[in-house]
């Protein structure tokens, strides 16, 4: 019998590879952090000799989700600007506070909280758009989570970089020094068209294919960009991202809710991924993405939940869920986007949209241990007679029990735990109240 370090003993499993298989009552061999075989769980027993074996009889098993569009440590902010509208939002509530909260503290302690969401939602890696990428990255490994981080531009001065030079280089800079952590890679992420000059996009396409890194950014999210777009440039924001050179399948477009029917044919035929951030889009007005039409077209589909400051949760499942009945009800057809489509959506789409399908997004010997328990033996969640239709329909965040990242436990029993076993909760959530407190001060709300 091969010693190994881990074998999972599984009710269901659903790979992902092929799209929607399931296969009962198998396992899942994991030695030195990677998956060394998928095999029914009697066979497994008969062949290896696990330091660790985890017994999931009532349990649903799924790669690790990837959230692809987040800003991690807005989490601070949640809840500050509710019930506005984008332009309000912003300028009102969320520019003002960032201009002056915003620091290298701020990024680490937001998106240490934030990672301790995600994860407890089955959220195993999170492309992130801040300040301070290297604060994200930080925090994001030291939580557990695998971290792909953006080297942010935009052209008017923060407290972070002063021009879009400035952000360039110091999100350079923050590339090498986690050059040596397998679990860390980066984006190179200019906000948007709209907040982006000509000759910085054209820098980032030109260093996109010199670095081979994915663009991640925000892409056609209001028909007011759109609009603003036409009048200062003459054409629509995706045309402008043509002409410079950016549409390509390393683009990520975020929200993507304004698309005409050429505009989906691009992107599709250019193999870009469309990050769609639902809640986002609706508690913001922004509107509804088209997603039947995305997915008959062949188009890549990442889901994002987006900062927490614009959605209130980091819930990836729920976006999923969301996504689902939003392309159902605005094609009037029920079978589109069904649940195999969006599990491959929650999991490998994203993981293709990162540059990282090779390692993670599926269930495959050979690939990095990303995996997620889903715990479907409490009432809410039976009778099952589609296990993938249980887990985007029907289970929420609450019915993750463990997670793995490359073959890591980070998750036991729901509790977010170091490599010791002792649960992080408390130590991410001490520094919560002075910040609260700040951000009430600067609102003038009271205590």
């Amino acid at each position: 019998m091969k010693t190994i370090d881990c074998l999972l003993e599984c009710r269901w499993v659903a790979p992902v590879q092929p799209r929607g298989a399931v296969l009962g009552h198998h396992a899942i061999a994991v030695d030195g952090g990677r998956i060394t075989a998928l095999l029914p769980t009697e066979l497994a027993r008969a062949q290896f000799d696990p330091r660790e074996r985890v017994l999931l009889s009532d349990h649903l098993v799924t790669p690790g989700l990837v959230n692809v569009h987040t800003h991690a440590a807005m989490t601070l902010l949640r809840g500050v600007g509710d019930d506005l509208p984008l332009g309000r939002w912003l300028k009102e509530r969320i520019w003002p506070l960032e201009a002056a909260l915003v620091s290298e503290q701020f990024v680490y302690d937001g998106t240490r909280l934030a990672a301790l969401e995600m994860l407890r939602a089955g959220t195993t890696c999170c492309s992130d758009m801040y300040f301070y990428p290297e604060q994200s990255a930080r925090a994001l490994r030291e939580v557990g989570m695998r971290a792909v981080v953006g080297i942010i531009a935009i052209e008017f001065p923060t407290t972070y970089a002063a021009d879009a030079e400035d952000y360039l280089r110091k999100g350079l800079a923050a590339r090498d020094q986690f050059r040596d952590d397998p679990q860390v890679s980066f984006t190179l992420a200019p906000h948007s068209p709209y907040t982006v000059a000509d000759a910085t996009l054209a820098r980032m396409a030109v260093l996109a294919e010199e670095l081979d890194l994915p663009l991640h950014m925000h892409v056609h999210e209001t028909a007011t960009e759109v609009a603003d777009s036409i009048a200062q440039h003459g054409v629509r924001p995706l045309a402008r991202l043509e002409r410079l050179g950016l549409v390509s399948e390393r683009l990520i477009a975020v929200h993507a809710v304004h698309l005409e029917d050429a505009e989906i044919a691009l992107l599709a035929q250019r193999g870009a991924t469309i990050a769609h951030c639902p809640s986002s889009n609706l508690k913001l007005a922004s509107g509804v993405a088209r997603v039947a039409e995305l997915l008959a077209q062949g188009a890549n589909l990442g889901l994002g939940t987006d900062g927490a400051a614009s959605n209130n949760r980091l819930d990836l499942l729920a976006e999923g869920r969301l996504a689902a009945l939003l392309a159902k009800g605005a094609s009037g057809d029920a079978a589109t986007a069904p649940a195999a489509a969006v599990l491959e959506a929650l999991t490998l789409g994203g993981a293709r949209a990162l540059g990282l399908a090779g390692r993670i997004g599926s269930i495959e010997p050979g690939k990095e241990a990303d995996i997620v328990a889903f715990d479907l033996g409490d009432a809410e969640t039976q009778p099952c007679f589609d296990p993938i239709s249980q887990l985007v329909y029907a289970l929420g965040r609450e019915q993750v029990s463990d997670v793995w990242v490359a073959g890591a436990r980070v998750v036991r029993k729901r509790q977010v735990i170091d490599v010791s076993g002792a649960s992080l909760t408390q130590s991410i959530m001490a520094p919560l109240p002075a910040w609260q407190n700040r951000a009430r001060q600067l609102l003038n709300l009271p205590a």
